[in-house]
């Protein structure tokens, strides 16, 4: 099985085989607001993780998630006026579990509670540099990309 690491100060993410290879590495974007596990803290959390949703299948690359739900395309949602979010979730989510009690799994430091995902976004002029709201965000096409490389269940590891 495939396996995921985020290099939160070389704001890349690489995806290895099941032999620890490495398969291929993307540009990446992590939080504006540092490293955290905290509730409401918009910070990136550090640890062993796993790939527990997988959302997105088939949309378009510029397909909007709110909630977790296919919205539309952004475009098409700009042209309605559509209210959307500071941070605009696009093209797949991959949504991750923390598996470390007290470091990202408990009360008030929990990823899954957190909604920390590795996803598409409508910013992709800010790839490389932290700017995120705690979540992994890539380039919608480099999201696509990676989603059929990976399955439910991939460890991914967050580290600094």
């Amino acid at each position: 099985m495939t396996s995921i690491k985020v290099n939160i100060s070389k704001q890349l993410l690489s995806v290895y085989d099941e032999k620890q290879t490495l398969i291929t590495e993307y540009a990446i974007s992590t939080s504006k607001y540092g490293i955290g596990n905290r509730d409401g803290s918009f910070q990136t959390p550090l640890g062993h993780h796993k790939v527990c949703d997988m959302i997105g299948d088939d949309m378009p690359l510029d397909e909007v998630f709110i909630g977790r739900e296919a919205k539309g395309r952004l475009r098409d949602l700009k042209t309605q006026g559509y209210d959307l979010p500071e941070d605009i979730i696009t093209a797949r989510i991959l949504r991750l579990e923390g598996l470390e009690q007290g470091i990202n799994k408990g009360d008030g430091i929990d990823s899954f509670k957190r909604y920390i995902y590795i996803h598409g976004t409508a910013d992709e002029d800010n790839i490389s540099r932290p700017a995120s709201h705690g979540c992994v965000r890539m380039r919608n096409s480099d999201i696509i990309e990676m989603y059929k490389k990976v399955d439910l269940n991939t460890d991914v590891w967050i580290e600094d």
